[in-house]
């Protein structure tokens, strides 16, 4: 017999006939004998359940700009403090992060802490939210669910940067932690999720369709496009008439730029027309609020009033220009709503990129716990 796996008990998994243990966080359905690990790596089979063993172990920490997750229409221009764990339920062969979510090195997560000294953290860095990224939280989430909870106790918000590939009971335990999300739909087709994610599109899409209109969560989507695999003129129109018909015309979404990286080096980088033309043709079909990222694209990039098509927010890269919002969230000009969650004020952040270490901020939370 194996020796028994070390980790944090985990809340979902069942118990097979044939002596096997299930992984019920996502649609994978890991059946695992003693000793094995789920494809994430992370969760696994000790004993008569399954164990996170990256609880309170983190691959950093850094302070972004909140539109960097990329959120446009959550608390615009705030310090989000952004961290992840390793592992991933995908294997999406275009992985921009893989060095972390591909990772099986558990001795790169270096940094620890508990979930009192990462909300310790975010209030002495002046953080509004904290995202959990990087790699999926989804499949973290006892430790998500915690560091949240200390979190929304400080005052602090909680950011889930996630493929939505996780099942019902999970899924409503994880969200309900969370105060808003970026889904990453990867494309708009089962064979783009069969040959370069092993998934489906099907469980993403229920996963939007939750969020949108059984939670109190604010969604974003964001769509990689990669020349040649999900970036046809078809495939676009059909993602946003679903987004549109399925979960509204105020649901932002953005078309980020791909770059050649982990094993698909051999496809070339997104140019910027195929950018403009995928938000030309979302809004042709009905969406309000469509993004260009990864690309200097002011136009992209900005936030427009879907009434009389003032700019409410100006935009490039992660910097704020423009800011025609009442405080009540309103366009300044005519007085049509943006939805959104936005403050009186946006905030000053820009694009800086700042690594945190945790044992420096370990004092401030409520029990001293250290990092």
């Amino acid at each position: 017999m194996p020796d028994p796996i070390e980790g944090v008990p985990g809340r979902y998994w069942t118990r097979l006939a044939d002596g096997r243990i299930q992984c019920d966080v996502c649609p994978r359905e890991c059946k695992l004998q003693e000793g094995q690990r789920g494809l994430c790596f992370v969760r696994a089979r000790s004993g008569d359940g399954i164990v996170l063993t990256t609880y309170g172990r983190s691959s950093g920490y850094c302070i972004d700009p909140i539109e960097k997750k990329p959120l446009n229409h959550f608390l615009p221009g705030t310090p989000v403090l952004s961290f992840g764990t390793a592992g991933c339920n995908l294997t999406c062969k275009f992985c921009q992060n893989w060095d972390i979510s591909k990772s099986r090195a558990m001795d790169r997560l270096m940094d620890h802490a508990s979930p009192e000294a990462i909300a310790g953290a975010a209030i002495d860095t002046g953080c509004r939210s904290v995202a959990y990224t990087y790699n999926d939280p989804v499949i973290f989430l006892e430790y998500a669910v915690d560091v949240a909870a200390a979190c929304r106790a400080r005052g602090v918000r909680n950011v889930a940067v996630s493929a939505g590939y996780v099942k019902e009971g999970a899924r409503a335990e994880f969200f309900g932690a969370m105060d808003a999300a970026n889904i990453d739909l990867k494309g708009f087709t089962e064979n783009f999720y069969a040959k370069l994610c092993t998934g489906n599109l099907a469980a993403v899409l229920d996963t939007l369709s939750y969020i949108r209109h059984e939670t109190d969560v604010w969604l974003e989507i964001t769509t990689l496009l990669i020349p040649g695999h999900n970036d046809s003129e078809a495939e676009i129109h059909a993602m946003t008439q679903w987004v549109k018909e399925q979960l509204g015309p105020d649901v932002p979404l953005h078309f980020t730029a791909f770059h050649p990286d982990y094993r698909m080096l051999d496809v070339p980088r997104t140019p910027g027309e195929t950018l403009t033309r995928s938000r030309r043709i979302a809004r042709e079909n009905g969406l309000r609020y469509v993004y260009t990222g990864n690309v200097h694209d002011k136009e992209g990039g900005s936030t427009y009033c879907r009434a009389c098509g003032a700019r409410l927010i100006g935009r490039d890269w992660y910097e704020l220009s423009d800011w025609s919002l009442t405080p009540a969230g309103n366009c300044a000009a005519c007085g049509a709503a943006c939805p959104g969650v936005f403050e009186a004020r946006p905030g000053n952040w820009g694009r800086r990129r700042q690594p945190v270490r945790l044992a420096d901020y370990a004092a401030s939370s409520p029990d001293g716990a250290s990092a």
